[in-house]
């Protein structure tokens, strides 16, 4: 019960605090983060980060499949399988970004 009243307080607090500092502040936030994104310092940083991600994910990937071997169900292994085709070089996935 403490933590739900704590919760309940802290949400009342923020939405009090939101509406006073009201749509202009709001505005003025998405503008800020609109041209932090927009950078292209920040652009290539996300961009370098999400390519070593995917490096990673490679290789734990191919570790696993090396220790895991045959004991996966075949389901699992058609589906992995169909889904690392499905991913292509240059295709863009789910959330928009390239694999380049």
């Amino acid at each position: 019960m403490r933590y739900r009243l704590t919760f309940v307080v802290g949400l009342a607090v923020g939405y009090v605090l939101g509406t006073r500092a009201g749509r202009e502040r709001y505005e003025q936030l998405k503008k800020s983060a609109r041209r932090v994104s927009q950078n292209p310092a920040v652009r290539n940083t996300a961009e370098s980060a999400a390519q070593q991600g995917r490096q990673f994910a490679d290789k734990a990937y191919h570790v696993v499949s090396d220790k895991v071997g045959d004991r996966m169900p075949d389901s699992v292994t058609q589906r992995v399988r169909s889904l690392r085709e499905r991913g292509g070089n240059g295709r863009a996935d789910d959330w928009g970004t390239s694999d380049t």
